[in-house]
């Protein structure tokens, strides 16, 4: 079908900016409008997911997804399989078995619920019912896929009254070598970032500990990745073939591991017994759920107001954790993989995410303290593997 040289967009990056479109300037545009209007920010966002999605299903040879927010993965993730604790924690009947899709958006989406709330969702592969299925009740954007059959895309037209953003994409589609961009009306222009991530990643291990299991090499990909797609500085915790846990955008990369560090730790907890099993008063969204469960994980932190809103979304007491629970349970996932799109500058990173079960790190080394960061690996048992990628994203 026709797929023009240019489109014209809801409004730029906010409503007063008018008007705005999107164009090529050779050939034509690699991707049709299914169904509802796209804006500025979806596009960014669609377009930014889409790449990230391809590689993963290039990379590792799976279906993937990504859940995307403000030009930065909430979550990104390969097909793997769901236990019946990924289940609960994703708010899921134990009887469901998504297939390989599916299990990508769900782990992609269930990475940060809380975050992805609203957001673009990238499919690598086409989209059937039953993975449309699980978008009906979730708050998002829109969705961008190679291509969709006629039952998923009657489900997603369905959504927000008609309104969903559906784009389908040229899968085939590959752009110039050369990207530009304007600041201030100045042109800027760069070769596009062609760096590939795959197992020779991780030939150069730098610590005592030199060996990394396959799920967790998977892991690590799925990482290094989404942290290409991710707004700089950036760092991941990845398990279970997906992210769970991004620290996005902060000028300190501190920052950035204790963002994703805590959002790795709710992650964690939200599967605990205490939580998957908790009993919500009737007729809760999925979102307020999801949302309780946060809160009822940071439940020390919460002001007397909010601890009581917070108890009228469950059925019974609001559950509550020990500090002594809190450790053993997060202490039961070791393994996890810790990543980061520039060098490690300190070791109080490492201590940060030692605490949450990392036992491998990627990152692309070149700091005056990485000795001091690979000792610190050391005395955490780690494995960790120097890159010389950096995947800065500005």
């Amino acid at each position: 079908s026709f797929m023009p040289t240019a489109r014209p967009l809801k409004y730029g990056i906010n409503p007063h900016q008018k008007p705005a479109r999107l164009f090529v300037r050779t050939g034509e545009l690699p991707f049709e409008v299914l169904n509802g209007e796209p804006g500025y920010i979806n596009m960014l966002d669609a377009l930014s997911a889409w790449q990230l999605v391809r590689e993963l299903r290039a990379s590792l040879g799976k279906p993937a997804a990504a859940s995307f927010k403000h030009v930065s993965p909430a979550g990104a993730a390969v097909g793997r399989p769901l236990s019946d604790l990924d289940k609960r924690g994703f708010l899921l009947d134990d009887t469901v078995n998504p297939n390989p899709l599916a299990c990508a958006l769900l782990r992609a989406r269930g990475a940060d619920p809380v975050s992805s709330f609203g957001d673009f969702i990238a499919l690598s592969d086409p989209v059937d019912a039953e993975t449309a299925s699980f978008l009906t009740h979730e708050v998002s954007d829109g969705i961008i896929a190679p291509s969709y059959d006629d039952e998923a895309l009657a489900i997603l037209r369905a959504k927000r009254r008609g309104t969903y953003l559906v784009l389908q994409i040229d899968p085939a589609y590959e752009p110039p070598a050369a990207e530009q961009r304007e600041l201030f009306g100045i042109t800027f222009e760069q070769e596009r970032n062609r760096a590939v991530i795959d197992r020779s990643i991780f030939d150069r291990p730098v610590t005592r500990a030199r060996e990394i299991p396959d799920d967790a090499a998977e892991d690590a990909i799925v990482a290094m990745i989404a942290l290409k797609y991710t707004q700089s500085n950036s760092v991941a915790f990845a398990w279970g073939g997906q992210a769970i846990g991004i620290g996005a955008g902060q000028q300190s990369r501190i920052h950035c591991t204790r963002i994703a560090a805590a959002k790795a730790e709710t992650w964690l907890l939200r599967r605990h017994p205490l939580f998957a099993g908790a009993e919500f008063a009737p007729g809760l969204s999925r979102t307020a759920k999801y949302n309780a469960v946060d809160m009822a994980i940071r439940y020390d932190e919460l002001t007397e107001p909010e601890k009581a809103l917070l108890a009228e979304n469950f059925a019974g007491p609001v559950p509550r954790i020990t500090p002594k629970q809190r450790t053993g349970w997060i202490g039961e996932h070791a393994g996890i993989v810790y990543a980061s799109d520039a060098f490690i500058p300190f070791r109080d990173n490492l201590d940060r995410a030692a605490a949450v079960g990392a036992r491998y790190v990627v990152q692309p080394g070149g700091s005056a303290r990485d000795e001091d960061v690979i000792k610190a690996a050391d005395e955490y048992g780690m494995a960790m593997f120097f890159t010389g990628i950096r995947l800065f994203t500005h």
